[in-house]
C-alpha cells in the first residue's frame, strides 16, 4: 500500500490542505508540530498517498484557521468515499489520463466543454471516435482502439442519462473536419442534433464568422465540483493531458468559457446550423 499511485481525487484532496497550509503561512514542519504528527505525514497526506480522516481534516482546518465551513464539509465529504468506482476497473488496461478525466467527470455537479477541431469525446460515435483513435500521434493496435472504445461508451452513459447537466460549446471547424470520411461525418452530425435534444444535454456551436473568438486552442473540459473552490479544468494539447485547479486558473479558464458562450449560436440556431452543413455534405457527396 505504501507505493500505490493516488487516485486524481487523493492528489486533489491533497492538494487543497496544501493550499489550506499555505493560506495560513506555515510551513510542513510547523503544521506537523501543531498536529504533533511528523513531516513526513504531513507530506505524504499533500501528496494523496496517506488517508485522511474527517478528524484529520478537521484538526487541520482548525490549525490553519480555515473558516471556509462549504470547503471544508466538501472535502470531508471527499475523505468518506470508499467506494469502487466503474473506471477503477481499467486503471490496469489504461494510462491514467482516460482514467482521470472519468474521474473528474463523475465527480461533477456540471460539466461544460469546448472543443475546436474534434468533436467532444462525450457526444463521439464509435465509428468517429475509433477513426480519431486510428489518426493519433502514435499508432495504436486494433485492441488498444476496443478497449478505448469500451472506456469511452461508458463515460458517454453519464452524459445521456442526463444525471450530470452539460454544456457542449463545439466550434464549426470541429463539424467540419472530415475524421473517417463524410459518411462518418454526417452520422456524427446526425447523432449530434439527436443527443442535443436529450435532458441535460445542452450543445452551442460557436460559427465561422464570430467576429469576436475569444477561444483558445486547446480543448476544454471545465467540470464544477460542490463548491467554486473545488472546480477542475482538464485540457488537451498536443503534450497530452493537463489538469489546472489553482484559484488563478479557475478564475482564467471561467473567463474564457464565459466569453466563448457569450458569442455561441443558441441551441435552436446551433442545431440548424449543423443541419445546414448536413445539407452541404448531401449535396456534395450524393
Amino acid at each position: 500500500m505504501a507505493n500505490r499511485i493516488p487516485t486524481l481525487r487523493q492528489r486533489r484532496l491533497g492538494a487543497e490542505l496544501r493550499r489550506m497550509r499555505e493560506q495560513a503561512g506555515f510551513g510542513g514542519s510547523h503544521l506537523a508540530g501543531l498536529l504533533g504528527v511528523t513531516p513526513a505525514l504531513v507530506t505524504q497526506m499533500e501528496n494523496g498517498k496517506s488517508a485522511v480522516s474527517v478528524e484529520r481534516l478537521n484538526e487541520i482546518a482548525e490549525a490553519c484557521m480555515c473558516v471556509n465551513t462549504p470547503l471544508v464539509e466538501a472535502l470531508a465529504d471527499m475523505t468518506r468515499e470508499r467506494n469502487v468506482a466503474w473506471w477503477d476497473e481499467y486503471r490496469e488496461e489504461l494510462s491514467a489520463a482516460p482514467i482521470d478525466v472519468a474521474e473528474i467527470e463523475g465527480h461533477a455537479k456540471r460539466l461544460k466543454s469546448f472543443t475546436i477541431g474534434i468533436i467532444p469525446g462525450q457526444l463521439q460515435t464509435s465509428s468517429y471516435a475509433t477513426a480519431v483513435f486510428a489518426r493519433g500521434f502514435t499508432p495504436l493496435s486494433d485492441r488498444e482502439i476496443e478497449r478505448r472504445m469500451n472506456f469511452r461508451l461508458r463515460r458517454q452513459q453519464i452524459f445521456r442519462s442526463g444525471e450530470t447537466p452539460y454544456l457542449a460549446l463545439v466550434h464549426e471547424a470541429a463539424l467540419r473536419i472530415q475524421y473517417g470520411g463524410p459518411t462518418v461525418l454526417r452520422s456524427q452530425l446526425d447523432s449530434l442534433v439527436k443527443d442535443s435534444e436529450l435532458p441535460g444535454i445542452s450543445l452551442r456551436v460557436v460559427p465561422f464568422d464570430t467576429a469576436d473568438f475569444p477561444g483558445p486552442s486547446e480543448n476544454l473540459l471545465y467540470a464544477e465540483g460542490p463548491v467554486p473552490e473545488l472546480d477542475t479544468v482538464q485540457a488537451d494539447s498536443s503534450h497530452g493531458s493537463h489538469i489546472f485547479d489553482s484559484p488563478a486558473q479557475l478564475a482564467g479558464y471561467r473567463a474564457i468559457l464565459e466569453r466563448i458562450e457569450a458569442v455561441a449560436l443558441p441551441e435552436s440556431e446551433s442545431r440548424d446550423h449543423i443541419r445546414s452543413i448536413m445539407k452541404e455534405m448531401n449535396d456534395r457527396y450524393e
